[in-house]
């Protein structure tokens, strides 16, 4: 079994403690790279150490191999259940597709369960997860995942029509970073926002059809090309795009300019997204472009680069996308972000210190959703300091023009990195913000503007009285 780091072993025994509270599905709060993995199959071997069985649900074929390998790789013997495997029903560890799964459980098949671990558990409350789940109700869950919420707005926990009862959050971006475990994002902005004031919203995100009409355009695409050669030339990236055929469109002009760039899609056989995987890995491939296939759970380390062409809603697929390229490798001193459509600005930037809350997130209503992003901001064009819509720059002080408060337009322009002094300036003006509230209201105005569960003005509000009490 693998050593734990200091943050792992402290989540299994958070997570132990949960049950002991008497919690049967807490979910564990992870980024991508910080070891998920590691954590639940050190709670899944103290099942099998106890004779007692456990069930790790993914939903697609490279998650399935993946969980394996990890699996191998720390000496946890287990069996799979998916098309063409031999099944094992003795080990007491079952890797599952949760189509197969579900389709076995219908006939009879797969009974014995004490714990189900579901990999990627912002999915747990989709009808084929939660079709297991409900047969078998005497099994304890654990969630794992990065990022604790759907793109629908609907929460994970039990208040919110989910199914977890418990949230343990571990460390996030900028701590895994600063302890070398992840590499620190480098992100490439655009003065303003995508215009996307024609795309309609479909299910707490853009719609599909409007969203892929307005980025599959050459001049975007060759937009991407360009600053990727500028930028990070032949570095190993991965271009989110908004469809299949966006996705192809991509990958065909990136190799007009002479780069090696394949496309991934679902409809393509499990081999051959396989081989495009490990081309990328290898070195064989210089970009791989794809459409909902590597936003999550890909594990290519050496991918230095995401390319942000599928503008998004959800906060949840920006962290999954962006998290492709921040797991460390040898020679990488940091991941870089191309950003065409205004993700970050939209999200704030990977790193960011964000508030979780199992009970979901309010759904945008009405005809103009689309049009304004779920973080009303503003971004200094001289400091680039981006911060909540003000007459003036809580950074450097400048003053915008009466009509720079309307809301981001389109310009032209060259995306502009948002450096590392930049970015801390960003920080120090929220810290600063939190330090000049004087009241427990002013707390909450705080938080209402930035999206904070309830319970953070008040634990923060205690926290200073604890401090006042102490001194």
């Amino acid at each position: 079994m693998l050593p734990l780091r200091d943050y792992q072993a402290r989540g299994v025994e958070q997570l132990r403690e949960s049950y002991r509270r008497g919690a049967r599905a807490p979910v564990y709060v992870l980024p991508t790279g910080g070891g998920k993995t590691v954590v639940f199959c050190h709670i899944g071997a103290g099942v099998a150490q106890r004779n007692r069985r456990a069930w790790v649900l993914v939903h697609r074929q490279e998650l399935l191999e993946q969980c394996s390998r990890s699996l191998h790789g720390i000496g946890l013997s287990h069996g799979l259940v998916a098309p063409g495997y031999t099944p094992a029903p003795q080990e007491p560890i079952q890797v599952c597709s949760v189509q197969t799964l579900v389709r076995r459980i219908d006939k009879g098949a797969m009974r014995d369960v004490d714990l189900i671990i579901i990999d990627e558990a912002h999915h747990a409350t989709a009808g084929t997860w939660r079709k297991i789940i409900n047969a078998r109700p005497e099994a304890r869950l654990l969630g794992v995942t990065a990022t604790p919420a759907r793109t629908d707005g609907q929460g994970l926990g039990v208040q919110g029509g989910g199914v977890f009862d418990d949230m343990i959050v571990g460390p996030g971006i900028a701590d895994l970073i600063s302890a070398g475990h992840l590499s620190k994002p480098a992100v490439f902005a655009p003065p303003s926002q995508l215009d996307l004031s024609g795309v309609k919203m479909r299910g707490g995100d853009f719609a599909k059809g409007d969203m892929a009409r307005a980025v599959d355009k050459p001049t975007i695409t060759g937009d991407a090309v360009e600053h990727y050669g500028k930028i990070c030339p032949g570095m190993p990236a991965i271009a989110f795009c908004a469809s299949v055929d966006h996705a192809k469109h991509v990958a065909a002009q990136f190799r007009a300019a002479g780069y090696r760039a394949e496309s991934l899609d679902g409809e393509m056989p499990s081999a051959r997204r396989r081989a495009l995987i490990e081309a990328l890995g290898s070195g064989a491939v210089d970009v791989l472009t794809s459409c909902e296939i590597v936003s999550e759970g890909t594990d290519i380390p050496v991918v230095g680069a995401a390319i942000l062409l599928r503008p998004t809603a959800s906060q949840t697929l920006y962290l999954q996308q962006v998290g492709r390229a921040l797991r460390p490798s040898p020679g990488k001193d940091r991941a870089i972000i191309l950003d065409h459509v205004g993700n970050c600005l939209r999200h704030g930037l990977p790193d960011d210190d964000r508030e979780w809350s199992l009970a979901g997130m309010p759904k945008r209503k009405g005809k103009g959703a689309a049009q304004s992003p779920d973080v009303k901001i503003n971004q200094c064009p001289e400091c680039f300091m981006t911060h909540p819509p003000a007459p003036q720059c809580p950074e450097c002080g400048h003053v915008y023009e009466p009509d720079a408060q309307s809301g981001p337009k389109q310009v032209e322009g060259e995306l502009a990195e948002i450096t590392d002094a930049q970015a801390e300036a960003m920080r120090r003006a929220k810290r600063r913000q939190v330090g000049r509230a004087q009241t427990l209201d002013d707390l909450k105005a705080i938080a209402a503007q930035r999206g904070y569960k309830p319970g953070w003005a008040e634990h923060v509000y205690r926290a200073r009285q604890r401090r006042r009490g102490a001194a």
